[in-house]
């Protein structure tokens, strides 16, 4: 059973008259329909998830539209559908999370933008940048220009983001440019409602199809000679275009304040930060009533030079509020104000921090400064004691710990059945010595963190096998390569596996087979089992990633000669095929495929199965596993091989020993692996296996009450 949308689907269908209530990036999900988009593609990843995810589980109702939805295998597949939009009048929109999205979408957007678009584009990442975020920090914006395509940064309100989807391909219609369209994480994930309108069927789609190709056009293709015309197309037609649609819609707004003679320019998306740090100024409400000039950029590229001179001329200052670095924007505005001869001082980075976050805290110091040479009357002390006493707060709890607080990074999953391979891992290498490890984005790379701390470089999706061709020939001892399915078909098939292969490497990949695109969601892919294999074994308890072959047929069907597959959990016979893999004579590419559903994925299909068995009154065994604490010897191995949440500690219930005992509390899920590392590593005999059973039959409940009562009988009294 996989995650349901059901309730978000049926918000996509609302029409005029009706209000949307939701997240912001269904928000944005529902106004591409809205927009007549013909075609929807992407690759998944937090925060713009839901977007792809909902339009695959919404298929019907988009086949009902004519809208064509396709999961594709990796971003730049994504960006390559785009191509629809150079010679046909086709709205298309993907979507994925940056900055690791676009860098893989890069060549792609390039070709596109070069020779521009006929039917509106729109590029839709999940801006994961700031304290929240899984990826390297980094900016879009670096992109859009260095392609030449416009980069919306919407205002975090319901209503302006889904007009700015709307703009967004009128814009790109008008200027022939590709439009990024970022999202932070907050603006995915801020609720709100706005007035729906009745979704646009296009006039070209999967229910009225084109009837004869577009004809040959050099110009629309990405290759020189026509390219150096593509160049100057972009400055002399396609940005003044977007300018001037920018201007003529109203796209970036102004917000007049009382004091008219200091202004800030902010990013769209920064907008609700800063209305709540100027309220600590007193010098906005809650409702974005501000007393200070805002110029708010919902279009970040390409700026309209009269547009900010206007704002900024006469002015006694100018804050230009601009996250991350380099500060693209604030280069150019104080480029454009010298060119125009405006000597209003402007601040921006000499304020504010380099990099990072822009938290309200962030923004309030960095208007602290500002206000204090140009408005010192709204500098109230309460606000600057505010920012002082947080300061020493965090001062005085750094001093008052003997030693820092232990990090506290994720983990993978209870039960997840990565986590008995790295155990595997462990005992492995006893017995070769330690390896180098090539690691990966997924689940897997949780094994960087303690108890395991595995992986020596993390060079992006599916690139671990390929990250580690210069270092495996200079290494003495073979090197590892971990990789999860999802990364294997996203990258690693060609850039690893076959580039290993052309080239005779002798090199062992560990692949992950639970059956899933695990860390982005549990999103199906082409390894994941079917829906009728899932039918037919919902009654059992066991893991289903054997039911789908198609790894190792390739894998097979490309030439790989020394293959193993192991079921995930079983910790000696992977600790045995490992070290057969760093030991074998064999020369040449080695991969063991490790097997076990993803527990997340388990779940969901057994626990509704279980409770309905409950409501009928039927028998239903559950696997729990426990620690002796009298045969525990409180040194803990087990835990330092394992680190599953479950396996914790407690006071030695012996009052003459010391040491604390371990104990499996509750939330274990009968995976098995604290007593499969306990027999692999040839620990204590502490742990045991129970089966916990509701609604027992008779014969159980009358031999459950005469063990019992033989065991009160051998007590002592």
């Amino acid at each position: 059973m996989e995650v349901s949308f059901t309730k978000e689907i049926k918000s996509l269908a609302l029409g005029a008259g009706h209000t949307f209530h939701g997240e912001g990036i269904l928000a944005i999900t529902k106004a591409l329909l809205q927009s007549g988009v013909a075609y929807v593609g992407g690759y998944q990843g937090a925060p713009v998830s839901h977007l792809l995810d909902v339009m695959v589980q919404a298929k019907p109702y988009m086949d009902e539209l004519g809208v064509h939805v396709e999961a594709c295998s990796n971003e730049a597949s994504a960006a390559a559908m785009l191509g629809a939009s150079i010679h046909y009048p086709l709205r298309g929109a993907v979507t994925w999370k940056s900055i690791v999205g676009t860098n893989v979408a890069a060549d792609a957007l390039s070709n596109l933008s070069s020779p521009g678009v006929k039917g509106g584009v729109l590029i839709i990442v999940g801006e994961d940048y700031g304290e929240g975020a899984s990826v390297i920090q980094e900016r879009t914006h670096a992109y859009a220009l260095k392609s030449t395509m416009c980069l919306l940064d919407p205002r975090p309100d319901l209503g302006r983001m889904v007009d700015m989807v709307e703009h967004g391909f009128r814009l790109s219609e008008a200027s022939s440019m590709p439009v990024i369209l970022e999202l932070r994480i907050r603006a995915c994930h801020v609720r709100g409602s706005f007035a729906c309108k009745d979704n646009v069927t296009p006039a070209f789609s999967t229910k009225h199809l084109i009837d004869e190709p577009a004809g040959f056009d050099y110009m629309r293709l990405a290759h020189p000679p026509v390219t150096f015309r593509h160049e100057k197309l972009k400055g002399e037609e396609r940005i003044p275009a977007a300018r001037q649609y920018i201007v003529d819609n109203a796209l970036n707004e102004l917000f007049p304040g009382k004091h008219a003679d200091v202004g800030i320019v902010v990013q769209g998306g920064l907008y609700n930060t800063l209305i709540r740090a100027l309220q600590q100024f007193g010098l906005a409400d809650a409702f974005g009533q501000t007393d200070i000039a805002l110029l708010v950029l919902n279009v970040t590229y390409p700026l309209v030079p009269a547009q900010l001179s206007e704002f900024c001329i006469g002015k006694r200052a100018v804050l230009m509020m601009e996250e991350g670095q380099p500060e693209y924007i604030e280069q150019e505005l104080a480029t454009l104000l010298r060119r125009a001869d405006i000597q209003t001082p402007l601040h921006g980075k000499d304020l504010l921090p380099q990099a990072g976050e822009y938290t309200a805290e962030v923004m309030a110091t960095g208007l602290a400064k500002f206000l204090q040479r140009y408005l010192p009357q709204h500098t109230p002390e309460s606000t600057l004691q505010w920012l002082a006493d947080n300061q020493t707060r965090r001062e005085a709890v750094a001093k008052s710990l003997p030693t820092p607080l232990p990090a506290r990074p994720p983990s993978m999953c209870i039960g997840c059945p990565e986590r008995p391979v790295f155990s595997a891992l462990k005992l492995a290498q006893q017995d070769v010595g330690d390896v180098h490890i090539s690691g990966d984005i997924g689940c897997h790379a949780l094994a960087t963190f303690e108890p395991f701390s595995f992986g020596h470089s993390i060079l992006g999706y599916g690139m671990s096998l390929a990250s580690r061709a210069g270092v495996s020939p200079m290494m003495n001892r073979r090197v590892l390569s971990v990789m999860g399915d999802g990364g294997f078909w996203h990258n690693g098939l060609l850039t690893g596996v076959q580039s290993a292969l052309f080239n005779g490497d002798d090199a062992v990949l560990l692949i992950f087979k639970n059956g899933y695109t695990s860390a982005t969601g549990t999103q199906d892919i082409i390894s994941t089992p079917g829906e009728a294999d899932k039918a037919a074994s919902v009654d059992k308890q066991q893991s289903l990633a054997h039911l789908n072959q198609t790894i190792e047929n390739t894998l097979t069907g490309l030439g790989v000669k020394w293959m193993r597959t192991v079921n995930t959990y079983q910790v000696e016979q992977m600790r045995s095929t490992l070290t057969e893999a760093f030991t074998t004579p064999f020369s040449g590419l080695k991969v063991i495929v490790a097997e076990g559903e993803c527990q997340l994925e388990r779940q969901r299909r057994i626990k509704p199965w279980l409770a309905s068995l409950l409501r009928q009154g039927e028998r239903v065994v559950r696997v729990k596993y426990g620690v002796d604490e009298d045969v525990c010897n409180g040194d803990h191995a087990c835990i330092r091989l394992s680190g599953c949440p479950t396996l914790t500690l407690k006071d030695n219930p012996d009052p003459l020993k010391v040491d604390p005992v371990a104990t499996v509390i509750d939330g274990c899920v009968g995976c098995g692996l604290c007593g499969s590392n306990a027999h692999a590593a040839t620990l204590c005999p502490s742990f045991y296996r129970a089966e916990v059973i509701q609604n027992p039959r008779w014969h159980e409940r009358l031999l459950a009450s005469v063990r019992g009562a033989l065991v009160r009988a051998l007590q002592p009294a």
